[in-house]
């Protein structure tokens, strides 16, 4: 037997899990070394971070009878956050999936209904454009024009043109071009926090008429189900635009230390 099994009277095997109490060690602090002290570095700058508000209607149907809905999950999804440059244009593309959860009757009677929890999850596209307002602007440098060039020609002139004459042209058997190509640092987002507003109303109830998997049951009069609803829902989604940016660190000093050095000053 291993010294973490031990049996109880019962004679039935148990296993216990073991703890301990670890011994605290020592460290030494060591100085990273300075290469340069005031380097030129690549790192992500917030061009902006804002809060899209997105308004849906949408109509949401059923794969049998619902006698009420228990809850609704909801979660955004963005698949897509494109920042059009050299504008402020903002394009979105996403879903807000819903896990809805909801009762179809069984059976009944004048005065009960007994129902079967179950759940449809959908997923509710959207897609917008917006503009950004800058806090920082982004970095961003068109390609050098294309220029296309010449070079003189002189050539003889066919039978019928004075000898001593000459075709004076560009040189047509050739094709001559300057361009380029700049590549820039492609900006991005981060999905900071959603909010959903949300009305969901059934299109198809009949108060009276309840009926399940197999056919209409007895229930309340009051009761009803449906098979439909149209959803209006208003979606705050709030992010960050950042983008890749080479900046160069500067050199900051304390008050504590001009202090000082006035102090040794004097």
């Amino acid at each position: 037997m291993s010294f973490f099994e031990h049996h109880d009277s019962h004679g039935k095997k148990k296993v216990v899990k073991s703890s301990s109490v670890q011994q605290e060690v020592s460290n030494t602090p060591v100085t990273p070394e300075v290469v340069n002290s005031y380097p030129f570095m690549k790192v992500p700058v917030v061009l902006g971070e804002t809060t899209v508000q997105i308004d849906l209607d949408s109509i949401i149907e059923f794969p049998e009878p619902v006698l009420e809905i228990k809850k609704i999950k909801k979660n955004l999804k963005l698949v897509q956050c494109r920042l059009l440059l050299p504008t402020n244009k903002l394009f979105l593309k996403g879903f807000v999936r819903k896990n809805i959860q909801y009762a179809t009757p069984k059976s009944g009677g004048k005065d009960f209904v007994s129902s079967s929890i179950h759940s449809l999850t959908v997923d509710v596209p959207f897609q917008a454009v917006t503009q950004i307002d800058f806090l920082s602007k982004p970095a961003f440098k068109a390609g050098p024009k294309t220029t296309e060039f010449e070079y003189f020609m002189s050539s003889p002139l066919p039978h019928g043109y004075a000898s001593k004459e000459k075709l004076l042209s560009a040189d047509l058997s050739e094709y001559n071009q300057i361009s380029g190509e700049v590549f820039n640092e492609l900006p991005y987002c981060e999905l900071i926090a959603s909010h959903f507003i949300e009305m969901d109303e059934a299109l198809n109830r009949k108060m009276g008429t309840v009926f399940g998997p197999e056919g209409e049951i007895c229930a309340p009069f009051e009761e009803g189900t449906f098979t439909k609803i149209e959803e209006k829902m208003v979606v705050e989604l709030t992010l960050k635009v950042l983008q890749n940016q080479q900046v160069k660190m500067q050199k900051h000093v304390c008050k504590q230390d001009d202090d000082n050095d006035n102090h040794h000053h004097y």
